[in-house]
């Protein structure tokens, strides 16, 4: 079985400065699905200090990830990168298991969770 979550290097390193900035150094990241957005779910990421039941974990590139168990089928396989142009820098999400996503780029449909969309 592949990773839940595969985070690149560049995205590490972003994510590493992000949680010195924010003094949240012993903190864990949590990756998961929400709903919403246009096509109907949204990623969403942030700093976590406490598991819930049934939390997947795994670490790369010294980075603490957190994935809840719900949301660990959606999410399976996932990339994380960061990429840097000319007008600023931004994470990118790969996830194999959509199906179908808007504009933005934030939010997708899976063929198997359809979520309720929102106007973006």
């Amino acid at each position: 079985m592949s990773e839940v979550v595969i985070l690149t290097e560049a995205a590490a390193l972003q994510i590493k400065d992000m949680m010195k900035e924010h003094e949240e150094t012993d903190a864990m990241l949590r990756v998961a699905v929400k709903g919403g957005g246009c096509s109907g779910l949204s990623y969403g990421m942030g700093f976590e200090h406490e598991l819930q039941d049934g939390d997947t974990t795994l670490e790369q590139h010294g980075i603490k990830l957190v994935v809840a168990k719900n949301d660990a089928a959606i999410l399976n396989g996932t990339k994380i990168d960061y990429k840097q142009s000319m007008m600023g820098g931004g994470f990118t999400i790969d996830n194999p298991n959509a199906i179908a996503s808007c504009g933005c780029g934030s939010s997708f449909v899976t063929a198997t969770n359809k979520g309720t969309p929102e106007n973006c």
